[in-house]
Protein backbone atom coordinates (compact mmCIF):
# COMPACT_ATOMS: atom_id res chain seq x y z
CA UNK A 1 0.00 0.00 0.00
CA UNK A 2 1.75 3.41 -0.88
CA UNK A 3 1.59 6.39 0.91
CA UNK A 4 -1.75 8.16 0.81
CA UNK A 5 -2.39 12.23 0.79
CA UNK A 6 -5.77 13.44 2.25
CA UNK A 7 -7.89 16.10 0.65
CA UNK A 8 -9.50 18.80 1.89
CA UNK A 9 -12.70 16.78 1.19
CA UNK A 10 -12.40 14.33 3.87
CA UNK A 11 -11.11 11.48 0.83
CA UNK A 12 -7.51 10.25 0.04
CA UNK A 13 -5.38 9.45 -2.57
CA UNK A 14 -2.20 7.52 -3.22
CA UNK A 15 0.69 10.00 -3.31
CA UNK A 16 2.26 7.89 -6.94
CA UNK A 17 -0.78 7.72 -9.60
CA UNK A 18 -0.45 6.82 -13.07
CA UNK A 19 -0.25 9.71 -15.55
CA UNK A 20 -1.66 8.69 -19.18
CA UNK A 21 -0.29 12.08 -21.66
CA UNK A 22 0.90 10.04 -24.82
CA UNK A 23 -0.69 6.44 -23.75
CA UNK A 24 -3.17 5.05 -26.31
CA UNK A 25 -2.32 6.63 -29.19
CA UNK A 26 0.00 3.64 -30.70
CA UNK A 27 -1.90 0.80 -31.90
CA UNK A 28 1.61 -1.51 -31.84
CA UNK A 29 2.16 -0.66 -27.72
CA UNK A 30 -1.38 -0.60 -26.57
CA UNK A 31 -0.55 -4.53 -25.04
CA UNK A 32 2.18 -2.80 -23.20
CA UNK A 33 0.37 0.05 -22.29
CA UNK A 34 -2.23 -1.77 -20.83
CA UNK A 35 -0.06 -4.14 -18.63
CA UNK A 36 1.91 -1.05 -17.56
CA UNK A 37 -1.85 0.62 -15.61
CA UNK A 38 -2.63 -2.64 -14.24
CA UNK A 39 0.46 -3.86 -12.93
CA UNK A 40 0.38 -0.01 -11.43
CA UNK A 41 -3.09 -0.67 -10.04
CA UNK A 42 -1.75 -4.01 -8.27
CA UNK A 43 1.25 -1.87 -6.80
CA UNK A 44 -1.04 0.70 -5.25
CA UNK A 45 -1.05 3.11 -8.02
CA UNK A 46 -5.13 3.54 -8.10
CA UNK A 47 -5.34 7.11 -9.14
CA UNK A 48 -5.60 7.49 -12.57
CA UNK A 49 -5.10 10.88 -14.46
CA UNK A 50 -6.25 11.53 -17.94
CA UNK A 51 -8.30 14.23 -20.37
CA UNK A 52 -9.90 14.02 -23.00
CA UNK A 53 -7.31 16.33 -24.80
CA UNK A 54 -5.11 13.54 -24.88
CA UNK A 55 -4.74 11.53 -28.52
CA UNK A 56 -8.84 13.23 -28.77
CA UNK A 57 -10.01 10.64 -26.19
CA UNK A 58 -7.82 7.27 -27.02
CA UNK A 59 -5.94 7.76 -23.42
CA UNK A 60 -9.71 7.43 -21.73
CA UNK A 61 -10.43 4.97 -24.18
CA UNK A 62 -7.02 2.90 -23.13
CA UNK A 63 -7.77 3.43 -19.67
CA UNK A 64 -11.37 2.03 -19.85
CA UNK A 65 -9.90 -0.65 -21.59
CA UNK A 66 -7.20 -1.36 -18.91
CA UNK A 67 -10.05 -0.58 -15.73
CA UNK A 68 -12.70 -3.26 -17.28
CA UNK A 69 -13.85 -5.79 -14.58
CA UNK A 70 -12.12 -3.74 -11.58
CA UNK A 71 -13.51 -2.51 -8.55
CA UNK A 72 -14.31 1.19 -9.37
CA UNK A 73 -14.33 2.01 -5.98
CA UNK A 74 -10.90 1.05 -5.38
CA UNK A 75 -10.07 3.42 -8.13
CA UNK A 76 -9.49 7.06 -8.06
CA UNK A 77 -10.26 8.44 -11.42
CA UNK A 78 -9.15 11.48 -12.89
CA UNK A 79 -9.89 13.57 -15.93
CA UNK A 80 -9.98 17.23 -17.49
CA UNK A 81 -12.21 19.34 -19.41
CA UNK A 82 -10.43 21.36 -22.67
CA UNK A 83 -11.24 25.44 -22.05
CA UNK A 84 -13.14 25.24 -25.39
CA UNK A 85 -15.68 23.13 -23.48
CA UNK A 86 -15.26 24.54 -19.99
CA UNK A 87 -19.29 26.26 -20.29
CA UNK A 88 -22.62 26.41 -21.41
CA UNK A 89 -23.96 23.00 -22.34
CA UNK A 90 -20.37 21.88 -23.42
CA UNK A 91 -18.98 20.58 -20.32
CA UNK A 92 -21.75 17.91 -19.72
CA UNK A 93 -21.71 16.49 -23.31
CA UNK A 94 -17.70 16.49 -22.64
CA UNK A 95 -17.75 14.95 -19.72
CA UNK A 96 -20.59 12.47 -20.71
CA UNK A 97 -17.72 11.36 -23.53
CA UNK A 98 -14.85 11.57 -21.06
CA UNK A 99 -17.25 8.85 -19.26
CA UNK A 100 -18.18 6.67 -22.08
CA UNK A 101 -14.87 6.33 -23.06
CA UNK A 102 -13.82 5.19 -19.50
CA UNK A 103 -16.70 3.11 -18.96
CA UNK A 104 -17.66 4.69 -15.51
CA UNK A 105 -20.68 6.90 -14.21
CA UNK A 106 -18.94 8.91 -12.76
CA UNK A 107 -15.18 10.67 -12.12
CA UNK A 108 -13.66 11.34 -8.46
CA UNK A 109 -12.12 14.53 -9.83
CA UNK A 110 -12.91 16.38 -13.01
CA UNK A 111 -10.07 19.12 -13.38
CA UNK A 112 -10.24 22.51 -15.64
CA UNK A 113 -7.38 22.16 -18.20
CA UNK A 114 -6.47 25.24 -18.72
CA UNK A 115 -8.07 28.78 -18.62
CA UNK A 116 -10.26 29.33 -21.59
CA UNK A 117 -12.78 32.20 -23.36
CA UNK A 118 -15.23 31.24 -20.50
CA UNK A 119 -15.82 33.54 -17.86
CA UNK A 120 -14.66 32.01 -14.47
CA UNK A 121 -17.46 31.88 -12.65
CA UNK A 122 -19.47 29.98 -15.78
CA UNK A 123 -16.76 27.55 -15.33
CA UNK A 124 -17.13 26.94 -11.77
CA UNK A 125 -21.17 27.02 -11.85
CA UNK A 126 -20.91 24.10 -14.73
CA UNK A 127 -18.81 22.28 -12.37
CA UNK A 128 -20.84 22.55 -9.55
CA UNK A 129 -23.55 21.45 -11.23
CA UNK A 130 -21.83 18.19 -12.28
CA UNK A 131 -20.66 17.37 -8.38
CA UNK A 132 -24.08 18.54 -7.34
CA UNK A 133 -25.55 15.46 -9.42
CA UNK A 134 -23.23 13.06 -8.38
CA UNK A 135 -21.41 12.91 -11.97
CA UNK A 136 -18.31 13.97 -10.57
CA UNK A 137 -17.22 13.53 -6.54
CA UNK A 138 -15.04 16.83 -6.78
CA UNK A 139 -13.89 19.14 -9.28
CA UNK A 140 -10.19 20.97 -9.18
CA UNK A 141 -8.16 23.20 -11.78
CA UNK A 142 -4.91 22.75 -13.79
CA UNK A 143 -2.35 25.38 -14.79
CA UNK A 144 -3.46 27.51 -12.36
CA UNK A 145 -0.85 30.13 -11.68
CA UNK A 146 -1.22 31.67 -7.84
CA UNK A 147 -3.29 35.30 -9.44
CA UNK A 148 -5.84 32.89 -11.45
CA UNK A 149 -5.86 30.75 -7.43
CA UNK A 150 -7.37 33.97 -5.93
CA UNK A 151 -9.76 34.93 -8.58
CA UNK A 152 -11.38 31.65 -8.23
CA UNK A 153 -11.18 31.89 -4.30
CA UNK A 154 -12.67 35.54 -4.65
CA UNK A 155 -15.78 33.44 -6.29
CA UNK A 156 -18.52 31.83 -3.56
CA UNK A 157 -18.21 28.37 -5.23
CA UNK A 158 -14.79 28.57 -5.83
CA UNK A 159 -13.50 27.72 -2.69
CA UNK A 160 -14.79 23.81 -3.72
CA UNK A 161 -11.65 23.58 -5.48
CA UNK A 162 -9.76 20.27 -4.54
CA UNK A 163 -6.67 19.88 -6.67
CA UNK A 164 -4.59 22.41 -8.48
CA UNK A 165 -2.56 20.49 -10.79
CA UNK A 166 0.57 22.01 -12.41
CA UNK A 167 4.16 20.62 -13.71
CA UNK A 168 6.60 20.62 -11.10
CA UNK A 169 9.69 18.55 -10.64
CA UNK A 170 13.57 18.98 -9.38
CA UNK A 171 14.46 20.86 -12.32
CA UNK A 172 11.47 23.02 -12.26
CA UNK A 173 10.65 24.66 -8.81
CA UNK A 174 8.78 27.97 -9.42
CA UNK A 175 5.77 26.92 -8.04
CA UNK A 176 8.09 27.38 -4.55
CA UNK A 177 7.83 30.94 -4.27
CA UNK A 178 4.63 31.60 -3.63
CA UNK A 179 1.83 29.39 -5.58
CA UNK A 180 2.21 26.74 -3.50
CA UNK A 181 2.86 28.67 -0.16
CA UNK A 182 -1.10 29.63 -1.06
CA UNK A 183 -1.88 26.04 -1.82
CA UNK A 184 -1.22 24.83 1.27
CA UNK A 185 -2.32 27.69 3.15
CA UNK A 186 -6.31 27.28 1.51
CA UNK A 187 -5.35 23.46 1.51
CA UNK A 188 -5.40 23.11 -2.17
CA UNK A 189 -3.81 20.06 -2.79
CA UNK A 190 -0.36 20.10 -5.37
CA UNK A 191 -0.99 16.99 -8.26
CA UNK A 192 2.15 17.37 -10.25
CA UNK A 193 2.24 16.17 -13.57
CA UNK A 194 5.43 15.21 -15.26
CA UNK A 195 7.29 14.58 -11.91
CA UNK A 196 10.47 13.11 -14.12
CA UNK A 197 10.62 16.00 -16.70
CA UNK A 198 9.15 14.06 -19.51
CA UNK A 199 8.30 16.71 -21.46
CA UNK A 200 9.70 19.25 -23.21
CA UNK A 201 12.93 20.88 -22.84
CA UNK A 202 13.15 20.91 -19.11
CA UNK A 203 15.08 17.68 -18.36
CA UNK A 204 18.13 19.54 -17.75
CA UNK A 205 20.10 16.58 -17.72
CA UNK A 206 18.38 15.78 -14.54
CA UNK A 207 18.91 11.93 -15.19
CA UNK A 208 22.84 12.39 -15.36
CA UNK A 209 23.22 14.49 -12.11
CA UNK A 210 25.60 13.74 -10.33
CA UNK A 211 24.58 14.62 -6.88
CA UNK A 212 21.11 12.79 -8.12
CA UNK A 213 23.14 9.55 -9.14
CA UNK A 214 24.87 9.50 -5.80
CA UNK A 215 21.85 9.49 -3.74
CA UNK A 216 20.46 7.09 -5.78
CA UNK A 217 23.38 4.71 -5.45
CA UNK A 218 22.71 5.27 -1.60
CA UNK A 219 19.20 3.93 -1.76
CA UNK A 220 19.78 1.26 -4.02
CA UNK A 221 17.40 3.08 -6.51
CA UNK A 222 17.42 4.67 -10.13
CA UNK A 223 17.43 8.41 -10.49
CA UNK A 224 13.68 8.06 -11.56
CA UNK A 225 12.54 6.74 -7.79
CA UNK A 226 14.28 9.62 -6.15
CA UNK A 227 13.15 12.59 -8.43
CA UNK A 228 9.64 10.85 -7.50
CA UNK A 229 10.51 10.34 -3.74
CA UNK A 230 11.75 14.30 -3.89
CA UNK A 231 8.17 15.15 -5.36
CA UNK A 232 6.36 13.85 -2.50
CA UNK A 233 8.57 14.54 0.33
CA UNK A 234 6.45 16.53 1.89
CA UNK A 235 3.09 14.45 2.39
CA UNK A 236 1.03 16.57 0.83
CA UNK A 237 1.49 16.26 -2.92
CA UNK A 238 0.59 13.74 -5.64
CA UNK A 239 2.81 13.26 -8.25
CA UNK A 240 1.27 11.41 -11.68
CA UNK A 241 4.39 10.00 -13.08
CA UNK A 242 3.83 8.50 -16.72
CA UNK A 243 4.61 5.31 -17.91
CA UNK A 244 4.11 2.69 -21.25
CA UNK A 245 6.41 0.27 -19.88
CA UNK A 246 5.40 -2.21 -16.97
CA UNK A 247 8.44 -2.44 -14.98
CA UNK A 248 8.99 1.57 -15.10
CA UNK A 249 5.68 1.80 -13.35
CA UNK A 250 6.66 -0.69 -11.12
CA UNK A 251 9.93 1.18 -10.48
CA UNK A 252 7.72 4.35 -9.84
CA UNK A 253 5.22 2.63 -7.67
CA UNK A 254 9.24 1.73 -6.03
CA UNK A 255 9.65 5.57 -5.40
CA UNK A 256 7.23 5.69 -2.19
CA UNK A 257 9.30 3.85 -0.20
CA UNK A 258 12.30 5.99 0.17
CA UNK A 259 12.58 8.95 2.79
CA UNK A 260 15.19 11.33 2.07
CA UNK A 261 17.29 12.50 4.50
CA UNK A 262 17.89 16.12 5.23
CA UNK A 263 21.51 16.09 3.95
CA UNK A 264 20.02 14.88 0.95
CA UNK A 265 17.73 17.11 0.76
CA UNK A 266 20.14 19.93 1.27
CA UNK A 267 22.22 18.10 -1.46
CA UNK A 268 19.21 18.31 -4.37
CA UNK A 269 18.53 22.15 -3.39
CA UNK A 270 22.54 22.56 -4.24
CA UNK A 271 22.10 21.11 -7.63
CA UNK A 272 18.43 22.90 -8.28
CA UNK A 273 18.12 25.54 -6.26
CA UNK A 274 14.26 26.79 -4.81
CA UNK A 275 13.50 29.96 -6.68
CA UNK A 276 13.62 33.43 -5.22
CA UNK A 277 11.83 35.48 -7.16
CA UNK A 278 8.02 34.94 -9.10
CA UNK A 279 8.84 32.68 -12.30
CA UNK A 280 5.82 32.04 -14.54
CA UNK A 281 4.11 28.34 -14.76
CA UNK A 282 5.92 26.12 -16.73
CA UNK A 283 3.77 23.94 -18.95
CA UNK A 284 5.71 21.15 -21.02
Amino acid sequence: MLHRVKLRNGTEAPAIGQGTWYLGENRAVRERELAGIRQGIGAGMTLLDTAEMYGNGAAESLLGEALRGMNREKLYLVSKVLPGNAGGTRMRRALAGSLSRMGVSELDLYLYHWRGQYPLSETVGRLEELRREGLIRAWGVSNFDIEDMEELWALPEGRHCLVNQVLYHTGSRGIEYSLLPWMREHEVALMSYCPLAQAGNLRRGLFENEVLREIAAAHQASVPEILLAWNIRDGHTIAIPRSSRPEHTLQNAAADRITLCEEELRAIDWAYPAPTRKQYLDMQ
